[in-house]
């Protein structure tokens, strides 16, 4: 078997063994993952595609701005990489997809870091969400010529992506700059504030998910607040796992990607399919 890394815009594919998939938040790509790519290829095949409507992803072709239609725009996606039941992590929207996959009985195990969609109906958060979106892309958008040399200093990236990283300064340059050219790409802007403003963003069925769940969330988390965010994935998800981590923001892998990767790699493994048959084997009579 061809264990060659593949790389594209639309997808990091490499190392082999139990399929690990790992799915940015909105306005991103799988280049949000490569802190811990290091640490997670010697253990699993990791699949981080870039999301359908994002720069280097597939077109969004869904009739529907809903988290139930981008379940099955991901579904589509992954069945056309030959990916079928995996262990899908995933952050913010990335995170709610997850979820979503779980719901549909692909996952093997979920890891999901302070997920989206989680708010309580009728409390504004979609709306807040929606105008704060909407001021980072007119930031980006404004400051797009300046920022490759204004990214030189460490204290601009700390500053400038306050909102998403406690440690943003740890960033390379050249990293941010992608970064501002990928949110500026995604082209499902518009729907992605219609489902925020709408509620058609929010999760739903989370006590259908019957994989074992671990949700992480920064104590720091500017984007998601814990207090306001994490309350119906504590309580709905049967059996799940809770974590607060500490020193992170919301997009925790390049504050912290050895923490981010321990996490990941070990409830994956703990949950894994061939632990699972050899413990099964141990267990039956002679």
């Amino acid at each position: 078997m061809d264990h060659r890394p593949e790389i594209s815009p639309a997808l990091y594919r490499a190392g082999h063994g139990e399929p690990l998939v790992l799915l940015h938040g909105f306005m991103s790509s799988w280049h949000q993952w490569r802190p811990v790519f290091a640490d997670l290829v010697p253990h699993f095949e990791v699949i981080a595609p870039t999301l359908a409507g994002h720069r280097g992803g597939p077109p969004y072709d869904q009739p529907e701005n809903t988290l139930v239609a981008a379940g099955a725009s991901l579904e589509q996606q992954l069945g056309s990489l030959g990916v079928g039941q995996a262990h899908p992590v995933g952050n913010s929207m990335g995170g709610a997809l997850v979820l979503e996959l779980a719901k549909r009985g692909r996952a093997l195990s979920v890891v999901a870091f302070s997920p989206g969609g989680g708010w309580a109906a009728g409390s504004g958060e979609g709306e807040r969400l929606a105008r704060l979106f909407v001021r980072q892309r007119r930031l980006a958008q404004t400051f797009a010529p300046i920022v490759p040399a204004a990214v030189r200093h460490p204290l601009v990236r700390r500053l400038g992506m306050r909102d998403v990283m406690h440690h943003g300064e740890l960033v390379p340059p050249a990293e941010v700059v992608e970064m501002m050219r990928v949110s500026l790409g995604c082209t499902i802007f518009a729907e992605v504030l219609d489902a925020l403003r709408s509620g058609k963003a929010l999760l739903e069925g989370l006590d259908q998910i019957a994989a074992p769940t671990l949700i992480a969330w920064a104590r720091r988390d500017r984007m998601l607040p814990l207090a306001r965010h994490s309350e119906r994935f504590r309580t709905e998800i049967p059996g799940v796992e809770f974590k607060v981590l500490e020193g992170v923001g919301h997009v925790p892998t390049w504050d912290a990607p050895q923490l981010v990767a321990e996490l990941i790699r070990e409830f994956a493994e703990r949950h894994a399919v061939a632990r699972a048959c050899f413990v099964d084997a141990a267990r039956a009579p002679a």
